[in-house]
């Protein structure tokens, strides 16, 4: 029995709390979910489940595997349409790369537009970890898992991934992101004088906006308390919430922490935001980039 099609009869049966409602949701019958859990248990050499009278409780183990089931089933899930694509030969297909920093939501907006010039094109969306080394990985290795992720660079930043090219979309103003229970939330925006005696976290990295932002701050504005930090990721989100502290950050990541505001500040740092894809991009992503260009001569903009 494949491991995916065990999970799912495992997920079922966690859902439902018992092997007839599993059965039902699956279409099969009660006796084949239960020899699939057994087989499944027998395997992994756990028991997943405490049959009682009243019906099934996970165990610890069970409670565990169902925490990382969906995600297990969908890397299955993306293996399986990676191997039917046939050693690379994707034809049409623009895989777009998301995570919470990389949200896909940016350039699918632009796909209605880019869908009418070129009907053939199709998309599918490939989540991933969004830790530095597996960031810097992606980036080097765009063209074999995923295609195209979006993110922003500057002349900086180029420097450190030389693997990869840059289509900008828009210029991305700099925010600042406060808790929505911190005193700054109230306001419509932040002027620079109230942010003294903030603790404001910059990122730490070689990039140009970036620095530039600092460099402004540390002299004109030393009221300030800047933090560095080296990488966005959610933990930096989370530490802003925990320590009510107020973070730089862009629009296209308003919605990545739901205790977080995003708000305007009086200062005037914008950054390249657009998409990051293969020095030689495949056949679809070609026809992405096209596509783009054709809209811009349009007239019609970039901005989703």
């Amino acid at each position: 029995m494949l491991i995916s099609s065990a999970l799912v009869t495992f997920a079922a049966v966690a859902r439902a709390g018992s092997f007839n409602k599993a059965a039902e949701e699956l279409k099969i019958s009660p006796p084949a979910v239960q020899k699939q859990i057994n087989l499944l248990e027998g395997q992994l050499g756990l028991r997943l489940f405490i049959r009682t009278h009243r019906g099934l409780r996970l165990t610890e183990a069970g409670a565990s595997l169902e925490r990382d089931a969906s995600r297990l089933l969908d890397y299955a899930q993306e293996a399986v349409a990676r191997a039917r694509l046939g050693g690379g030969q994707r034809g049409n297909l623009v895989r777009m790369g998301t995570s919470p920093m990389t949200p896909s939501q940016f350039l699918l907006k632009l796909w209605p537009k880019v869908h009418q010039l070129n009907p053939k094109l199709q998309v599918q969306l490939v989540p991933f970890e969004n830790t530095p080394e597996n960031a810097v990985h992606i980036l080097e290795n765009l063209g074999q898992d995923i295609d195209l992720v979006a993110g922003y660079s500057d002349q900086g930043q180029q420097a450190l991934y030389s693997k990869t090219r840059f289509r900008q979309l828009t210029w991305e103003p700099l925010r600042c992101a406060v808790a929505s229970t911190h005193p700054l939330a109230a306001k419509k925006r932040l002027t620079l004088e109230a942010l003294y005696g903030q603790r404001l976290y910059v990122l730490r990295r070689n990039s140009t906006v970036f620095d530039d932002l600092r460099r402004e701050l540390t002299e004109h504005h030393p009221a300030i308390e800047l933090v560095d930090f080296p990488f966005y990721d959610m933990k930096i989100f989370n530490r802003c919430v925990a320590e009510q502290a107020v973070l730089v950050t862009i629009d296209p990541w308003s919605s990545v922490h739901p205790l977080l505001k995003t708000l305007p500040v009086d200062w005037d740092y914008t950054i390249p935001y657009g998409i990051l894809y293969s020095p030689r991009p495949s056949k679809g992503v070609r026809e992405f980039l096209e596509a783009l260009d054709q809209i811009e001569e349009a007239g019609n903009g970039l901005q989703p």
